[in-house]
């Protein structure tokens, strides 16, 4: 287990230990994680047998299973930025064998690429059933569509996960390309990332391959391999925690300021990571954020740290799970090695133990400790001007609330501030929320919060309390606020 940065080094043992747990417990076999920021792997951990007497490190070979989507969806970009696809175009262009499948409706459109990569073809959620369907040939899934398939829905309507339309997604990428889908993935994407550990077949691993189980009258059941198919491009790669982190890493980069180059472009890598369909509750039962997805990537909503992008895997013998914060990049990635473990409920809780300890290294400026970054606020490449501004606001209404001047209120704030309530109202409140907690003016902030560059939260600190000050810029490049509110906040006596 390598060393965090000293911001986080604390909580090292707590990520550690939400992974050993699993393993005592009995949840698996094995457990190995790691975690990673805008550099890339920063520390790791393993806990259990991998199958040789040693523990699980970050160069050893798991199964990621549906974390391969976001591969999937990478890949297929790369055609569209050639020109060579149109994510509008029907499925029934690249896998004539749908044109014999009945639409749910008179009125249905054919799903198109886009609905595919989406999940809102309208089919039924396929896990089990698609777990095993990696290895068939493309014949093999023609006549299955030949057969005819059920809808839950419209398609276009709305979300439901499915591997069936990312295996069909796997057929568009060979068909344009003209090779097999896991070919087109390791050429265009795999390879010039340097992700060499990443592969379709247990065969083309460099590192020790871990057997998948499932438990079985008080004891591991071994489970075979699976080989590539016409399901490959729905969860057919192995990796590893070093591969997966450096993945991960790569797509966060693109809401850097300075966003790494790759086969998949910046723009493109962006666009995998926004809220396309709304993701129903019962989807992701016991989550306390909004989910959505994207292109083979979930984005979640969190109110304190802004979107997060995730993706689970699961396949008989085998669970992973991937996700980062966009905001500064730090993530999680963890495998295990058995049927059904839900590795992922592990990771969302390390993942959450170090963004509050990221939270809890933001100094008085608004730096973060961790990334050095000045800008909490910053979600997206193009947005320095407007944390400038934001910054400058802050400042300016700071003095504001030192020596009320209606001028200088008029200087700093568009005219509905005034319209809303007027100066005279404004001024008796502030200086009443001033004196109720005696707050001190001159005192750096205690605490930031920020939803977005054009809006900014921050507490002053008082000798009976603290003062709680918040703003929102209007859209001009002025820079003016819109939106200016002052709130006392005593300390509970």
């Amino acid at each position: 287990m390598t060393e965090l940065p000293p911001a986080v080094h604390d909580v090292v043992e707590q990520v550690d230990a939400v992974f050993r747990d699993r393993v005592e417990r009995g949840t698996a076999p094995s457990s190995v994680w790691g975690v990673f920021d805008r550099s890339g792997l920063i520390a790791s951990g393993g806990h259990g047998d991998r199958g040789d007497g040693l523990r699980p490190d970050a160069d050893t070979v798991y199964r990621i299973a549906s974390c391969t989507k976001s591969v999937t969806a990478a890949t297929l970009l790369t055609l569209v930025a050639d020109g060579r696809l149109d994510l509008d175009a029907p499925i029934t262009a690249f896998v004539p064998a749908f044109g014999a499948v009945a639409l749910p409706t008179p009125d249905s459109p054919v799903p198109t690429v886009r609905m595919l990569l989406t999940m809102s073809a309208g089919f039924p959620t396929d896990d089990p059933w698609a777990d095993r369907q990696e290895s068939i040939s493309d014949a093999e899934l023609d006549e299955v569509l030949r057969g005819g398939l059920l809808f839950d829905t419209v398609p276009g309507t709305r979300f439901a996960y499915s591997n069936l339309g990312y295996a069909l997604l796997g057929r568009v990428v060979a068909v344009v390309a003209g090779r097999p889908f896991p070919e087109v993935a390791r050429d265009t994407v795999l390879r010039p990332l340097g992700l060499d550990d990443t592969v379709f077949s247990a065969t083309e691993t460099r590192g020790f391959v871990v057997t998948g189980f499932r438990p079985h009258e008080g004891d591991w059941e071994p489970l075979g391999m699976t080989g590539p198919g016409a399901f490959s491009s729905i969860g057919g790669l192995f990796s590893t925690v070093r591969d997966l982190a450096r993945w991960a890493t790569h797509l966060g980069s693109a809401f850097a300021d300075r966003p790494e180059p790759g086969p998949v472009s910046p723009a493109d890598r962006r666009l995998m990571q926004q809220a396309m369909r709304v993701v129903p509750p019962s989807v992701v039962a016991g989550s306390t954020r909004a989910t959505a997805y994207g292109f083979g990537l979930f984005v979640e909503q969190d109110d304190r740290h802004g979107e997060l992008v995730s993706h689970s895997g699961g396949y008989p013998g085998f669970s992973a799970h991937m996700r980062w914060s966009v905001r500064d990049g730090l993530g999680v990635v963890a495998f295990e090695n058995a049927t059904q473990a839900k590795v992922s409920v592990a990771t969302v809780q390390a993942h959450d133990i170090l963004l509050r300890a990221t939270v809890g290294t933001r100094t008085a400026s608004g730096a973060d400790a961790t990334t050095g970054s000045t800008d909490g606020a910053r979600v997206a490449p193009g947005a320095d001007a407007t944390t400038r501004a934001t910054r400058a606001a802050q400042v300016a209404v700071t003095r504001l609330l030192a020596d009320w001047r209606d001028d200088l209120a008029d200087a700093i704030c568009t005219p509905n501030v005034a319209m809303d309530v007027p100066y005279d109202r404004r001024r008796r409140a502030v200086a009443a929320a001033i004196a109720s907690v005696h707050a001190d003016l001159s005192a750096p902030p205690v605490d930031e919060q920020s939803l977005a560059p054009s809006h900014l939260r921050w507490w002053i600190p008082g000798a009976c309390g603290r003062l709680r000050v918040e703003i929102r810029l209007a859209p001009s490049a002025a820079g003016l606020v819109q939106t200016l509110h002052v709130t006392a906040e005593p300390s509970e006596q």
